[in-house]
């Protein structure tokens, strides 16, 4: 784990993640697949999100999955527009490992 990470730029590393998705549906899926979904940035590639998660959660990840989400077509009074793009990946922890989200952090 250590290696692959010093092999990488670590900066970029901790700008990778851009959040957790906290949805039902992102729960359903953690609970089902043991998978937990993090929007990313666009132009994240599958080792570095491996790497990013392994180095700021400290978990072994199995496997990531990466889907693109289209930005929704939006109107602005006259104005078309248009919503960005997002990437999502779907992470799939090793058997034992968890993240949790609810506890700590600010009030």
């Amino acid at each position: 784990m250590s290696n692959r990470i010093s092999q990488m730029n670590q900066e970029r590393l901790l700008q990778i993640l851009v959040a957790p998705q906290i949805s039902e549906k992102a729960t359903y899926v953690a609970d089902k697949n043991e998978q937990i979904i993090f929007f990313v940035i666009p132009d994240a590639t599958k080792p570095e999100i491996k790497a990013a998660v392994e180095l700021m959660f400290k978990v072994q990840v199995d496997s990531v999955q990466i889907a693109t989400q289209k930005g929704k077509s939006k109107n602005f009074g006259r104005i078309a527009g248009r919503r960005s793009d997002a990437k999502k990946a779907f992470v799939c922890l090793k058997p034992g490992q968890e993240i949790n989200f609810t506890e700590g952090g600010a009030v």
